[in-house]
C-alpha cells in the first residue's frame, strides 16, 4: 500500500558525506510504499548542534540518525534516553514523537543480531576487543548484556582500555590492557572471539590493521571486524588465510539500520532491498 504522507528523516554528523544511510533508507521507504518519506544528510558543526536539534522539532522531522562527532554530545539536548544508550553514553538514533525527542543506540542491537546470524553465542565466552573508543562501548555493552564470561580490552592506550573496563565493571568481568603487552598476548590464546572496534583498516587506509598476532588465537576463534568499508579488511583477509572464521561489519550496519527503521515506522524494512542497496556502494 502506498502512502502519500510526507515525512522527513535525516542523519547528522561532521562530516556526513560518506554516510550510506540515505541510500539504504530511501530504498527501504520506496519498497514499503512510502515514496514521500525523505532522508536527508545534514552536515552539522558541533557548535550548532543545539540549534540543529531544535530545528528538527520545528521542522517536525520524524527522526534522525546521529554519527561522529555528535553521538555523545547530543544526549544533553534530548528529552528522554533509552536504557541502552544511557549505559553506553552515546545515541545514534533519535525519534520525534510530537516534539518529544527520545535517543536510542541501535548499534547494540545490530552487533548482537549480527553475532546471532553468524551462529555465535556470546554467553559464557571469552571475548577479546581491540580498541577503547566510542564504537567499543556499544560492543562492550552488548557482550555484557549477553553475559560473556570474560571480556579483555586491548588498546594502543592502556589507560583508555583500563578506564573503559572500569566503566563497565558493574556489568561483567572486564579488564583493559596494552595490546602490545605480554598479558594481553597470553589472553588472546583463550579467546572465543576477537572483535576489532578501531578504525584501523577503514577506507582509504586499507593496508592498516591492528598490531596483533592472530596466530595466537585458538583454532576456531571468530574474528569480527565492525568496519564495513571495505567489507573485507586486511584483518579479515589475514584471519581467513590462517583458517579462522570471520564476520564483517556490513551485517552490523544493516541490522542496526533495521532496528532504527523499526523505531521510525513501527514496521520492519525489506532487508533484501537494504542489503542490495548497500552492496552497490560498498568496496569489496
Amino acid at each position: 500500500m502506498t502512502s502519500s504522507e510526507i515525512k522527513n528523516f535525516g542523519i547528522i554528523g561532521y562530516p556526513v558525506g560518506h554516510s550510506l544511510s540515505p541510500q539504504m533508507y530511501k530504498a527501504a521507504f520506496e519498497a514499503a510504499g512510502f515514496p514521500n518519506y525523505n532522508y536527508i544528510p545534514l552536515q552539522i558543526h558541533s557548535a550548532k548542534l543545539y540549534f540543529a536539534v531544535e530545528g528538527f522539532k520545528g521542522l517536525d522531522f520524524r527522526g534522525f540518525n546521529v554519527t561522529i562527532p555528535h553521538k555523545t554530545n547530543i544526549l544533553k539536548y534530548l528529552d528522554a534516553i533509552d536504557s541502552d544508550a544511557m549505559v553506553i553514553g552515546a545515541v545514534n538514533t533519535v525519534v520525534n514523537d510530537g516534539g518529544m525527542l527520545t535517543g536510542y543506540n541501535t548499534d547494540v542491537a545490530g552487533f548482537l543480531a549480527a553475532l546471532a546470524e553468524a551462529n555465535f553465542l556470546p554467553e559464557d565466552c571469552h571475548a577479546v576487543m581491540l580498541g577503547a573508543g566510542g564504537a567499543a562501548r556499544a560492543v562492550l555493552w552488548g557482550l555484557c548484556k549477553k553475559r560473556a564470561e570474560f571480556i579483555t580490552i586491548g588498546a594502543r592506550n592502556p589507560q583508555k582500555a583500563d578506564a573503559l573496563a572500569k566503566d563497565f565493571l558493574n556489568y561483567g568481568h572486564v579488564e583493559g590492557f596494552d595490546w602490545n603487552s605480554d598479558e594481553f598476548k597470553e589472553l588472546m590464546q583463550t579467546a572465543d572471539i576477537l572483535i576489532n572496534t578501531t578504525p584501523l583498516g577503514m577506507f582509504p587506509h586499507v593496508d592498516d590493521m591492528p598490531p596483533v598476532d592472530l596466530k595466537l588465537l585458538p583454532e576456531g576463534a571468530l574474528v569480527y571486524d565492525i568496519i564495513y568499508n571495505p567489507v573485507e579488511t586486511k584483518l579479515l583477509r589475514t584471519a581467513k588465510k590462517l583458517g579462522y572464521p570471520t564476520l564483517d561489519g556490513a551485517s552490523m550496519l544493516l541490522l542496526q539500520a533495521k532496528e532504527a527503521y523499526r523505531l521510525y515506522t513501527g514496521q520492519l524494512p525489506d532487508m533484501k532491498v537494504m542489503t542490495e542497496t548497500l552492496n552497490k556502494f560498498l568496496k569489496p
